[in-house]
């Protein structure tokens, strides 16, 4: 039976990654064709970082992550903390209310806001871009927040509190440390949402603030070009290091709290 798991495990990850395999090697190209490897050559890296559009886009795919990612972090560490704090009744009907975000299509919501914005008159660009995508990033983080919240013994915050210190420093020096591998996990859900975002970027966005999803939809309807090879190439190793790096940094804390587990026994 091992070698049956292990033939499933193998054919879901060749399943997974064989057309990100394929993407990689094909960055590499010499020729534009999608169907035959003519020569190994780095040209298409080159002009990848002369081509201006992609760039721009990029860069604005970049501002809108950050951005909307952290202001929806502290937004949704918030919301999450008061729901935490409310009775079941109000918290379940909260929580639903949280759902309909992530339940709804992202086509309703992309209509929605789209409208909601001409009903304001506010200017289509980086601004709607960024609201828009504060309002689909708040309730990932509430659901990553939450956890950890419900895991952490209310009366450590409590003892803070008769110890001297105030609500405020007791947050920061006893629940904050708690919670943070949930705002953690939820900052990067939210940021890689945020960063692949098509639908509802499509409707919020302004002919001078375009995401790098719709900028890539619109070369895709004339013809693929092999930089969108190389930039995606690029992305993915990039989050494929950021990953690892969390990873890294998640089991040295884990060995050093047996460590000191270990000497408190």
């Amino acid at each position: 039976m091992k070698w049956l798991s292990k033939t499933y495990v193998s054919l879901i990850l060749l399943f997974l990654y064989a057309p990100i395999a394929v993407l990689i090697v094909f960055s590499f190209n010499e020729s534009k064709s999608r169907g035959a490897f003519t020569g190994f050559t780095l040209n298409w890296y080159k002009q990848l970082f002369s081509n201006e559009l992609i760039l721009n886009s990029l860069l604005n795919t970049a501002i809108v992550a950050v951005v909307s990612t952290v202001i929806a972090t502290v937004i949704g560490t918030a919301a999450a903390i008061g729901i935490n704090s409310l009775n079941r009744w109000m918290r379940s009907v909260v929580m639903n209310l949280t759902y309909l975000p992530i339940i709804n299509p992202e086509i309703v919501t992309g209509v929605s806001l789209m409208l909601l914005f001409v009903f304001l008159k506010l200017k289509f660009g980086l601004a709607t871009l960024i609201i828009a995508h504060i309002t689909f990033n708040v309730p990932y983080i509430i659901l990553n927040v939450l956890p950890k919240l419900r895991q952490m013994d209310k009366f450590v915050y409590e003892a803070a509190l008769d110890l001297g210190c105030s609500p405020l420093s007791a947050f920061f020096k006893v629940v904050l440390p708690e919670i943070m591998p949930g705002i953690l996990s939820g900052f990067l859900m939210a940021f890689t949402y945020s960063l692949d975002d098509f639908v509802i970027s499509y409707f919020t966005s302004g002919v001078t603030s375009q995401t790098l999803p719709i900028t890539i939809y619109a070369m895709t309807r004339r013809k693929v070009s092999p930089e969108i090879n190389a930039l995606s190439t690029i992305i993915f190793f990039v989050v494929l290091i950021v990953l690892v790096l969390v990873n890294l940094s998640d089991i040295k804390k884990e060995k050093i709290l047996r460590q000191k587990r270990r000497e408190l026994a």
